[in-house]
């Protein structure tokens, strides 16, 4: 941040606010906070019979890999509306009912995802702008190795793991950099 957003100064620093704990962008000229806060991601992981729908993605980060219909909320929408939003925008597909199922915190890129599983109403799909395929896998299907994002194998982990008991709780955890995972001792 290089200006105020409030009066449009250039004298903004880093600083513990009074009655702060944490370092924030002020504002010496107004002395406006500019708060930073984490992004929120949300998507589907949409189901029809034994498949999923992933996306192959038509823009970077990672482009060409795969991934499910996700990404950042909007302002004045609800997780529920982005979510569906956002399969619609990749893969031109209606889903419905959605049901809670994983929240990831990334907290080293300030990010939460919060992924619904969702059937497909139809098999009307087709990649939308940020999409270059859209596809229906079944778990021997599933391209692993070039799936995007992390949060995206956790997530098809946890629906796989799921599946066979029919029961799908919903996961909150922490998703680390493999750098960061407790040493293992023998």
């Amino acid at each position: 941040m290089n200006y105020c957003s409030n009066c449009g100064a250039a004298s903004l620093v880093q600083k513990i606010p009074e009655g702060d704990n944490h370092l924030r962008i002020v504002c010496e000229n107004c002395h406006t906070i500019h708060y930073q806060n984490p992004k929120i991601v949300t998507g589907c992981l949409p189901e029809w019979e034994d498949k999923i729908l992933l996306c192959k993605r038509a823009i970077e980060p990672r482009y060409g890999l795969w991934t499910l219909p996700a990404g950042f909320m909007e302002n004045q929408e609800s997780l529920e509306q982005a979510a569906v939003r956002e399969t619609w925008e990749e893969a031109q597909a209606r889903v419905a009912p959605l049901s809670l199922y994983v929240i990831l915190s990334l907290p080293r890129i300030s990010q939460v995802y919060v992924m619904f599983r969702a059937p497909l109403q139809d098999l009307n799909f087709a990649p939308g702008v940020e999409s270059l395929e859209v596809k229906l896998f079944t778990q021997d299907e599933i391209p692993w190795e070039q799936l995007a994002f992390p949060v995206i194998r956790r997530t098809l982990t946890h629906y796989y793991q799921d599946r066979p008991r029919g029961q799908f709780p919903v996961h909150v955890e922490e998703l680390l950099p493999p750098s960061s995972s407790p040493l293992q001792t023998s």
